[in-house]
């Protein structure tokens, strides 16, 4: 069962976009969750997790998988059934919130985990800040500007793009437990990328 959250709304661009990407058999960005979440793991203690952006479900099956409680969130009804299909095969339960991003409200202290990845919203920033209980964990990806100059994935609008150290300084408040920016080989391909772990104090 997919919960709406914006029902009745008028239906976005984006949301067509991304239902015309995955309404293919096969999963746009693949299965298997980002390595970064995989390699990482360790770092994130169970509980209650949102999963921003979610897609077909890759990640936040893993994490299900992993014995996390997992909100999955996205503009994508089509994405979002893929991801309850796929799940389903691997024997676990996500709760799948259709949602446009651009006005989706994080409940307050609702969550021990808050996942985003190869999403830029930055307004949404404060919302997952506020969304953590004390001591929850972000673990955030997405593309830097360098990635403009390696290959044609990712976004074309720069203002999706982070800049030199921006997500660091988004999250100075925080306690960072891993961080890392650069251009890094994952999966045979070379991506341009900023990864942080950090704490809610």
């Amino acid at each position: 069962m997919i919960m709406w959250i914006e029902e009745g709304k008028k239906i976005k661009l984006d949301q067509k976009r991304w239902d015309e990407r995955f309404k293919g058999k096969g999963f746009a960005f693949g299965k298997g969750p980002s390595p970064f979440l995989k390699k990482h793991i360790h770092l994130l203690q169970k509980g209650k997790i949102l999963d921003i952006a979610s897609g077909e479900g890759r990640n936040a099956i893993f994490l299900a998988r992993q014995g996390f409680d997992v909100d999955a969130v996205d503009i994508s009804g089509v994405g979002l059934k893929k991801a309850q299909k796929l799940a389903g095969e691997f024997g676990v339960k996500i709760h799948a919130l259709l949602a446009d991003l651009n006005t989706y409200q994080i409940e307050k202290e609702k969550y021990d985990l808050i996942a985003n990845f190869y999403f830029l919203r930055r307004s949404l920033i404060s919302q997952i800040k506020k969304g953590l209980r004390k001591g929850g964990r972000v673990i955030f990806e997405t593309y830097i500007l360098e990635q403009r100059n390696i290959g044609t994935e990712g976004p074309k609008d720069p203002k999706y793009f982070l800049k030199p150290n921006e997500l660091l300084r988004l999250f100075k408040d925080f306690h960072v437990l891993y961080y890392r920016e650069g251009i890094f080989k994952e999966g045979g391909r070379r991506k341009a990328v900023a990864s942080l772990i950090a704490e809610k104090p």
